[in-house]
């Protein structure tokens, strides 16, 4: 029976550049999936063609919407907090707001970041791994945030975002070892459609092209909780029955 997988970010394009194979894996397996961004990308180096950091909060708004449609994505959310400085963000404050989704919405499977920062280490990274990792606990506890007035939900498995190569011009990204090795090929060019939905980014993706040409078939997963105690295994799939 399709199910429901949630998928937290920090920043337009995070969802298609980190993600988007799953994404979109899970719309052609008539999964429902959520993408919740926390913030707009106001501070990015490339800018395209805004004017202000205004304008360019609303391109990506507006790009984001481009790239999740092309995914298959159900719905999507942009929240409030600042590009840059998610590491400032109250544990406390940002856990409320993803408790409240997912006990609203109800997701089978959470993905987001590991703490290593993803493969241009951004703290920003880090920090959403850490309000969704804790998030995904809290959801299940009845004394957790009780004035939301909503009921427990109990996801059933929280994968961090792994890879198997390292860009040559950053620091050790020290990634955690994968448990899911998901083949995306059949998507692929999906997830390439949708990063180019991004067009103010464009500088990134001549970039990161030729490890996406070597390294694209494939994402990298590891399994950070579970519903009830088991065995880590390795494994091809994030949508097996739950």
């Amino acid at each position: 029976m399709p199910g429901r997988l949630m998928c937290v970010v920090a920043h337009p394009d995070d969802e298609c550049f980190g993600f988007g194979g799953a994404l979109a894996l899970a719309a052609d397996a008539g999964w429902s999936t959520s993408v919740i961004c926390l913030t707009d990308g106001q501070a990015a180096t490339n800018r395209g063609t805004s004017t202000d950091s205004a304008d360019l909060g609303r391109m990506r708004r507006e790009e984001l919407a481009a790239s999740c449609r092309i995914l298959g994505v159900s719905e999507h959310e942009l929240l409030d907090y600042h590009d840059g400085r998610l590491e400032f963000a109250s544990l406390h404050e940002v856990g409320s707001r993803l408790v409240e989704r997912m006990r609203s919405w109800k997701p089978d499977v959470v993905l987001t970041f590991a703490l290593d920062g993803g493969l241009n280490v951004h703290p920003d990274h880090a920090a959403v791994s850490a309000f969704t990792s804790a998030a995904f606990r809290w959801s299940a506890r009845s004394k957790r945030y009780p004035e939301l007035g909503l009921p427990p939900w109990t996801p059933q498995r929280l994968y961090h975002l792994s890879t198997d190569f390292c860009l040559a011009d950053r620091e050790p990204l020290l990634p955690s070892p994968w448990t899911v090795k998901l083949d995306i090929t059949s998507v692929k060019q999906r997830k390439e459609e949708a990063f180019l939905a991004h067009t103010s980014q464009v500088a990134v993706y001549d970039k990161v092209k030729p490890y996406w040409d070597r390294y694209g078939d494939f994402e990298y997963y590891t399994q950070m909780a579970a519903a009830s105690p088991e065995q880590m295994q390795q494994t091809t799939s994030i949508f097996e029955e739950q």
